[in-house]
């Protein structure tokens, strides 16, 4: 979980209001996370200002901290995109996921308590609904949180915040994917994680995690090769 998230939701668990140029940040870091914005679309700054029912201040605020977390980029004319991913980001992506996040699992994995492996299963058990039901959204929402509260249990803040800006990087892809794929097609190797952590095999936990990632990646790959063709 990103570490300046953690500070935040420490601030509020002790009673203090995040400032707004927190709340635009995480309103609009949501909407990049879950494709609410397409990799690629142009939205200008005055419509984010709208959007978000918030001042042009702290809207130039969260798009500077997204854009040096990757996830924005400017176009001109007071326009910001999403980047569209190429292939050789693709390829970095995977490589650094595969050995990311799997160490993570693999430390979470040795020191997970039976009530957080409990609170993952039901993380995955509103996965597995939107799955079932074809709810993107709620898909989308769950798949990050199941990854983001396992990474938080690694007890490793620096590793875990470069995984969380990966998200930022590929995450709006996701959305292309089931658009392509439905949710119904699209691979999950949380119960064969879930089932290591239970038996405390963090080797198997971790080989499932990097499998994850793996078919993730290549679906994210397949989709826009096939949205680039069309195109």
């Amino acid at each position: 979980m990103n570490i300046r998230n953690q500070q935040v939701n420490t601030q509020t668990i002790a009673g203090a209001k995040p400032p707004a140029h927190e709340v635009v940040y995480r309103q609009l870091r949501r909407r990049i996370l879950f494709g609410e914005i397409a990799p690629g679309q142009a939205v200008t700054i005055q419509g984010l200002v709208e959007t978000l029912e918030a001042g042009m201040t702290p809207v130039r605020e969260a798009i500077r901290r997204l854009t040096s977390d990757g996830a924005l980029e400017f176009q001109g004319n007071r326009r910001v995109c999403v980047p569209r991913l190429t292939v050789e980001d693709i390829e970095e992506i995977v490589f650094i996921r595969q050995y990311l996040e799997p160490e993570l699992t693999k430390r979470a994995a040795k020191q997970a308590s039976t009530a957080q492996i409990e609170a993952l299963e039901s993380i995955d058990a509103g996965l597995d609904s939107a799955i079932t039901s074809g709810d993107v959204n709620s898909y989308l929402e769950h798949n990050y949180r199941f990854h983001a509260a396992l990474y938080a249990l690694a007890d490793a803040p620096v590793m875990a915040a470069v995984a969380d800006r990966l998200w930022l990087r590929f995450g709006p892809s996701l959305r292309v994917v089931c658009g392509r794929f439905g949710t119904q097609n699209l691979p999950d190797k949380h119960h064969e994680l879930l089932d290591a952590l239970r038996q405390g095999d963090a080797a198997r936990a971790a080989q499932a995690m990097k499998d994850d990632v793996h078919q993730g990646m290549t679906l994210i790959r397949e989709a826009l090769d096939m949205h680039s063709h069309r195109n």
